[in-house]
């Protein structure tokens, strides 16, 4: 500011040509004077504009950590999910099968398609461990089964169903705390609604009983028929794959094991 006042008080815009200057002398000045004043002017203009952008990119943090804080607080992680993108492969899928696309039972396929991948394949975003968060006092020490509970998952090989029962039991720890028997239903769900091979699912259950719970012992055993068997390659419905994880006191006493396994199968 003290520049300008200097800067004014030697040179006047309203300042006549003198018995020296002429007229355009006194322009070339002018537009001197208003070079030297620019660069202060603009250098306050890019300043604000500066600060502007800082105040928008923190407004735009803000809000995405407020959204991020409500899908916390749902247990919901942004949508991965994209219909547009199936429904374009199942286009191209019947495309390449020689289809019609435009025949009338296929014009809505690749939408029905969508919606079905979108339920089948919501295990991928379940927080599984946020099932565990209530347990219960229940001063258990003995063998705890679910069984024959139904399971529906997609082969990761062929992406056709695989489907049959999975039966879990598990000894409670020292504490002798419970889960929901509705949670080891919910966690088979978790895991088998997603790309899989069984192998895999009946030890990610396991794993996840055993890292929430704690517990003495888990036991986890799966039966299912895979399509991927039953209507293509080998052909051979009605084939049963069975698989097992073994944790704990059901690993180290073969009799524990064993009591658990006939009260599987103990109709």
């Amino acid at each position: 500011m003290n520049n300008f006042k200097r800067q004014s008080h030697f040179f006047s815009f309203d300042k006549k040509p003198s018995n020296n200057e002429t007229e355009a002398e006194a322009k070339i000045a002018t537009k001197e004077t208003s070079a030297e004043l620019a660069p202060e002017e603009t250098s306050a203009e890019l300043a604000a504009k500066e600060t502007e952008a800082k105040e928008a990119t923190i407004l735009t943090q803000a809000d995405q950590a407020q959204v991020s804080n409500v899908q916390a607080l749902l247990g919901n992680e942004p949508a991965r999910f994209d219909k547009k993108k199936i429904e374009e492969g199942v286009r191209l899928i019947l495309s390449g099968i020689g289809e019609d696309l435009d025949r009338e039972g296929l014009r809505q396929t690749p939408q029905r398609v969508a919606r079905a991948f979108e339920e089948v394949c919501d295990g991928l975003d379940e927080k599984v461990d946020d099932l565990f968060e209530v347990t219960f006092d229940a001063d258990c020490h003995d063998i705890v089964i679910v069984k024959d509970i139904p399971f529906y998952s997609l082969c990761e090989h062929h992406l056709l169903p695989f489907f049959g029962t999975a039966h879990i039991a598990y000894i409670p720890g020292l504490d002798g705390r419970v889960c929901g028997i509705s949670k080891l239903g919910r966690v088979v769900e978790a895991y088998a609604h997603r790309p899989q091979l069984q192998e895999r699912l009946c030890n990610e259950i396991a794993t996840a009983i055993e890292r929430n719970l704690n517990p003495m012992g888990v036991l986890v055993v799966m039966e299912a028929e895979h399509l991927c068997m039953t209507m293509r390659g080998v052909k051979k419905p009605g084939a049963v794959t069975m698989t097992s994880a073994v944790r704990g006191a059901f690993n180290a006493n073969p009799a524990t094991r064993a009591e658990a396994l006939s009260l599987f199968y103990n109709k």
